[in-house]
């Protein structure tokens, strides 16, 4: 579980690690609506984590041009904005926060997978297909009124 105050490791493959300094990180708190009695009026549970994409050293220019293409309808401003208020606990909602920019970091600068290639279907497969087909279409015919001929 990270703590809040420190830096936001985030894995990346062939052991390539992304580390975003604490001082990028942006909180903000408030109150959290929802169940919770009494405390819920008196404790600022809500946490809102903030990360400027368009400011950020930890980033090169390819990862951030592909999360900014890949999250554009997220930021506002060039701003990610991860807001959190389902636990009654502040740093429990820090923490969730923290684990959501990461995934969402890390899928938004991963590697396109790479391209397809197009394959032709096997001759066994094109002749299953068509039998089945015939199969089908004979249970079909035999579920018609009796006496009429097709």
């Amino acid at each position: 579980m990270p703590a809040p105050s420190d830096d936001l490791v985030i894995a990346g493959g062939a052991g390539a690690d992304l580390t975003i300094p604490a001082s990028e990180l942006r909180w903000q708190f408030s109150r959290a609506g929802g169940a919770g009695g009494q405390h819920v009026n008196t404790s600022s549970s809500r946490v809102q984590l903030s990360w400027s994409l368009a400011d950020t050293v930890a980033l090169d220019a390819v990862q951030r041009s592909r999360a900014v293409r890949r999250l554009a309808g997220q930021l506002a401003d060039g701003v990610l904005t991860i807001t959190v208020s389902e636990r009654r606990s502040q740093l429990q909602n820090r923490t969730v926060a923290l684990e959501r920019l990461a995934a969402t970091i890390s899928s938004a600068i991963a590697p396109p997978p790479p391209r397809r290639r197009a394959t032709r279907p096997t001759r066994g497969s094109q002749q299953r297909r068509v039998s089945e087909k015939k199969q089908r279409g004979q249970t079909k015919r035999l579920r018609g009124r009796p006496g009429r001929d097709d």
